[in-house]
This record gives C-alpha cells, sequence and structure tokens, in this order.
C-alpha cells in the first residue's frame, strides 16, 4: 500500500501536468478544473503517508551501471515534507483559479506547477543520493520556468536565470557528495552513508559536509547566494507562496537536517551552520524592515526564518528546525497568498502607495494579520510554539552569542511585520478608489491555511513519534503535545523573546517622533534596499556563469550531421557504461 501512496504522491501531478498540457490554452476552464483536481487529489493522498511511516526502503529501481539504485522511502522526515509540498501545492492552484483568470500561456503555468509539486515530493522521498540530485534539479528547472512565466518582462527573466545559476551551481556540492559517496561505498543510498560517514577519511568527510551546506545555503536562500530569492519575486504570486515559501526553499533546510549524523563531529561544520542561519536570520530582517515593496519585504521574512530553521540544525534541534518549518509553510504562504490578493486588486507592489485598504479589503486583512501574528510568534498561532523552541533549544545547546541574536531578530520581526501590516490596511488611503476583497477561491485557499496556522501545532507530538520511529540515525527525544506547550509556556527565554518582540512594537508606535533619527539613517537603509552589498556578489557568480556559457559555444559547428553525431555518440556511450556496469 504504502509503495503505491508514495509513487501515487510523485506520480499523479505529473500526469495532471501532461493532462492540463494537451488540453490546451483553447479550454482554460477545462485547464483551471483539471489542475484543481490533480493537485488537490495529490494533497489529499499525501495525507494517508504518515499512517505507512517507516524506516524501511518502499521502493527499488536498478538502474544499472554506475546509477546503482534508485529507491524511495517513507521515513518520518520525507513524508512531511512531501505532505507540505502536496497540501500547500494544492491551495496554491486553487488561488490560481481567480489569480491566473484571463492570463495567456494558462497551460504552461500548471504544466509547470503540478511538475513542480511531483519532483519536491520526489527529492524528499528519495532514499537514493543520486535520485535526490535529479530531483534537486528538476525543482531547480522548473523554478526559473515559473520565476521566468512572464517572458516578456526582462525583470522576470533576469530573476529567473540568476535563481537557476545560484541554486544548481549549490547543487554541485550535492552531487559531489553523491559521487564520492558512491566511490567509497558502492552505493548512493541515504542510510547507507549514514551508517558508513564515520568510516570516511576526515578530510574526505569534511569536503562533503560543507560542499552539503553550501548546496543547501544556495537552494535555501541563505546569507552569502540569498539573493535570488527576492528578485524571484516577479514571478506569480502563487508561486512566490508555493515554491518560495513553502517548498523548494525548504530543500536546503531538509537536506542539512537529513545528513545532520554524518557530520555532526565534523570539526567547525556545526558552527558554520549556526553562523550562517544567524547572519541570514539577522541581516534579512534588517532588508525586510527597509523594504517598501511587499513582496520582497516578505521574500527577505522567507530567508530570516529559514536563517531560525539553520541555526536549530547547527544547535541540534532537528526536530525544532522541522517543527518552525511546518509552521513556516503555513503562515508565510498565507501572508504571500494574501498579499497577491492584495496586489490582484490594487494592482501594485508598492507599500507606500497602499493605506487603509482594510476598509475595503476585510478578509484580507484578517487572515493577514492572523499570518503576522504566526511570523512575529505570539499565541496561539503555530509560530510561537516552533519558534520558541527553536530559541530555548539554541540556548540549551548552542552558543550564547548565538541566542542573543536570534533574540534580536525577534524583536526586528515584531518591528518589520508591524509595519507591513499598518502600511498596508491601516493609516491614510493613498488611492481614492475601493477595491474589491479576495474572491471565492482565493478565499477556500486563505481560510484553510488560517485554519492551519491556528490548529497546526497540535501535531508535534504526532510529528516527533513518526521522526523517531524512522529515523534510526538521528537520536531524537520524544515529547508530547501538551508537554512540549507546558516547557515552552513556562520557560524564561519565552517571556525574555515575548518580551523583546514587545520593544519591536513598542519601536514602530514611535516612528513619529523618530523621523529625525531614521533620516540620518537613510543611507544605510538604501545600503540595506540594495542587498548590503551581496547583490554584486551573486551577480558576478551569474556572470562568469555566462561567460563561461558563452565560451562553450564555440563547440556548436552549426551543422546539423556534427551535432546529430555528438548525440548519438554520447548515447552509445552510455548505453556502453550501463551494459558493461562499469
Amino acid at each position: 500500500m504504502i509503495t503505491w501512496l508514495v509513487c501515487i504522491t510523485i506520480v499523479l501531478p505529473w500526469l495532471g501536468a501532461l493532462a492540463v498540457w494537451i488540453v490546451g490554452d483553447q479550454h482554460p476552464r477545462v485547464q483551471h478544473t483539471f489542475a484543481m483536481i490533480f493537485a488537490v487529489s495529490t494533497g489529499l493522498i499525501s495525507l494517508l503517508l504518515p499512517a505507512y511511516v517507516s524506516e524501511e526502503i518502499v521502493l527499488r529501481l536498478p538502474a544499472g551501471g554506475i546509477f546503482g539504485e534508485f529507491t524511495l522511502v517513507a521515513d518520518g522526515l520525507g513524508v512531511f515534507l512531501a505532505m507540505v509540498a502536496a497540501v500547500v501545492g494544492s491551495l496554491a492552484v486553487i488561488f490560481s483559479v481567480d489569480y491566473m483568470r484571463g492570463e495567456a500561456q494558462l497551460g504552461r503555468y500548471y504544466a509547470l506547477v503540478l511538475l513542480f509539486i511531483g519532483a519536491m515530493a520526489g527529492l524528499v522521498l528519495s532514499g537514493s543520493l543520486l535520485l535526490m540530485f535529479l530531483f534537486w534539479e528538476i525543482t531547480a528547472f522548473c523554478s526559473y520556468a515559473l520565476i521566468s512565466f512572464h517572458n516578456d518582462d526582462p525583470k522576470a527573466v533576469a530573476g529567473g536565470i540568476k535563481a537557476l545559476i545560484i541554486t544548481s551551481l549549490g547543487g554541485i556540492g550535492l552531487l559531489a557528495g553523491a559521487m564520492i559517496a558512491r566511490a567509497n561505498f558502492d552505493s548512493y543510498q541515504i542510510n547507507t552513508f549514514l551508517e558508513q560517514a564515520p568510516k570516511l577519511p576526515s578530510d574526505i568527510l569534511a569536503l562533503i559536509a560543507f560542499g552539503f551546506l553550501i548546496a543547501a545555503a544556495a537552494k535555501s536562500a541563505q546569507i552569502p547566494f540569498h539573493t535570488w530569492l527576492p528578485d524571484a519575486m516577479e514571478a506569480p504570486t502563487p508561486v512566490t507562496a508555493l515554491i518560495h515559501a513553502a517548498t523548494m526553499v525548504n530543500a536546503g533546510v531538509y537536506l542539512l537536517a537529513r545528513f545532520y549524523p554524518a557530520f555532526e563531529q565534523v570539526p567547525g561544520w556545526t558552527t558554520a551552520v549556526i553562523i550562517v542561519g544567524l547572519l541570514s536570520a539577522l541581516l534579512a530582517a534588517v532588508m525586510a524592515a527597509v523594504s517598501d515593496d511587499l513582496k520582497r519585504a516578505l521574500a527577505y521574512s522567507t530567508i530570516s526564518q529559514l536563517g531560525y530553521m539553520v541555526y536549530a540544525i547547527g544547535t541540534g534541534a532537528i526536530f525544532a528546525s522541522q517543527f518552525h518549518l511546518l509552521s513556516h509553510s503555513l503562515f508565510k504562504a498565507l501572508l504571500f497568498l494574501s498579499a497577491g490578493a492584495v496586489i490582484h486588486s490594487v494592482g501594485t507592489r508598492d507599500m507606500k502607495q497602499m493605506g487603509g485598504l482594510g476598509k475595503d479589503m476585510p478578509f484580507v486583512r484578517i487572515v493577514f494579520v492572523i499570518g503576522g501574528l504566526a511570523l512575529v510568534g505570539l499565541p496561539i498561532a503555530n509560530g510561537f510554539f516552533s519558534k520558541e523552541l527553536v530559541l530555548e533549544k539554541g540556548l540549551a545547546h548552542g552558543p550564547l552569542w548565538g541566542y542573543v541574536a536570534m533574540v534580536i531578530c525577534a524583536g526586528i520581526t515584531a518591528l518589520y511585520t508591524l509595519r507591513m501590516v499598518g502600511m498596508v490596511f491601516y493609516g491614510d488611503r493613498r488611492k481614492k478608489e475601493r477595491f474589491h476583497d479576495a474572491p471565492s477561491a482565493m478565499r477556500v485557499s486563505l481560510s484553510v491555511l488560517s485554519i492551519g496556522i491556528l490548529s497546526s501545532w497540535l501535531l508535534a507530538g504526532p510529528f516527533v513519534d513518526l521522526m523517531i520511529r524512522s529515523l534510526p540515525f538521528h537520536h531524537l527525544e520524544g515529547i508530547g503535545t501538551g508537554e512540549l506547550v507546558m516547557e515552552i509556556i513556562t520557560a524564561p527565554t519565552t517571556w525574555l523573546a515575548l518580551g523583546i518582540v514587545a520593544l519591536g512594537f513598542f519601536v514602530w508606535s514611535l516612528r513619529s517622533q523618530m523621523k529625525p533619527l531614521v533620516a540620518r539613517m537613510e543611507p544605510l537603509a538604501t545600503f540595506a534596499r540594495q542587498g548590503l552589498g551581496f547583490d554584486w556578489l551573486n551577480l558576478q557568480i551569474v556572470n562568469l556563469t555566462k561567460r563561461s556559457a558563452s565560451a562553450l559555444r564555440t563547440t556548436q559547428t552549426g551543422q546539423l550531421s556534427w551535432n546529430l553525431f555528438g548525440v548519438v555518440a554520447g548515447l552509445v556511450l552510455v548505453l556502453a557504461i550501463l551494459t558493461t556496469g562499469i
């Protein structure tokens, strides 16, 4: 049964992508319907996976030769993220029915979204490093194509290319690790790697560990590779909610959590992970606080919250990181989709041109505030429990300086969240015309996510139990939901964090009195809006890759016969390798 469920979760959205593409753009209503049916069916089927969680391999596919054996697993970590991808993906598709109404090339849009959902599920359910890498690259391609969906917009195309190059270059570290594992263990199997990793020479293991950290930082938009994520906001908003809040950017965090048992003893690795997470959380929060573009502010917020998860992994708090990943997937998807409803109505992403929209859009205001409560970490939203657990474990098992920085980040988060809510929904109206509230399909997605935010923290106990039963190398400690709640509520660190959050709110309330100080800091704010110099670094990486690709053009003769010869010769070589098993 579990084999069928895992395969259906991966393959069903791909069949949906094919069906939507075949229907053609002449029948948009049928495309909307097919996309919803396949996406929602995938989401519902994924909810059955936890009942069959196991540490055993559920499917083996002999690939032959150097490819070894492709395997799929259904352990707690993979099943959890597959559910997130499928369920949030289905809600993004439902939201798209209203958001993408009347858009051209609808088939391409839905086909890529559904292809992405299946690829993300495949990535986290892979038991083979090589298969994981293949899905890793498919998600990168889908991300590029969806960011560049409006391909007549130069900014969208540039953002897509940047995302593709940065995330794919990061994937080199993952591929190198897979090749080294094959060379040393004659296997790509992840559990074999986790079991045999201590037998590797220390320098080789360190190379893999830091290579995986680079891959994770690139995929999860962490410092210094983070600038592709704000530029990815040129994609349609449902795409940003799906790929750049709830799924693909989580792949890097998943990679670090999955391989933590193999790397935790590598000298300096956990400290490096903590520093990457800390800097990402803190600097991205500062950039969110000065951004006037609603979607870019949320993108910086995503980078910051992913930083919390990376920091948690560095301190050994694997469950805390994944629990916050669940919370973040829901509340950030809600915030992005709510922002999409605002942009869809107002026609701009500039918060300085908004203001007072709560009167015209009361439903969107309510759900956005619910998402904001979770982002800040206030009771009883899910973000409160997961973020406090991260901070608590960070203080217990990590360096004090890291904990202090993360608490400061919580205060900045409160500041920029209140700033977003105030600039968009309250204050003086910048535009005189009236705007419509969220249509019915949008409300369905927003309502479900809001309910999830207020209730998903109840899954803490069952979630950690699934991970304990199916992750033999992670050595996690069990804790019930009630016990977890009491631990968080009674911890002094919780009240300290809430005090810092209140301080952030207080600073925002003094914004009128602080205008002279803000004016003096405008050069620093401008530098923050420009990415604190990291844009330049990432641009150099992109330009170098482009120049290298241009240099390879000389290998293309322009003569069809020679090109065909190269393709056939390559195919013969691959077949020879597979046949001989080299």
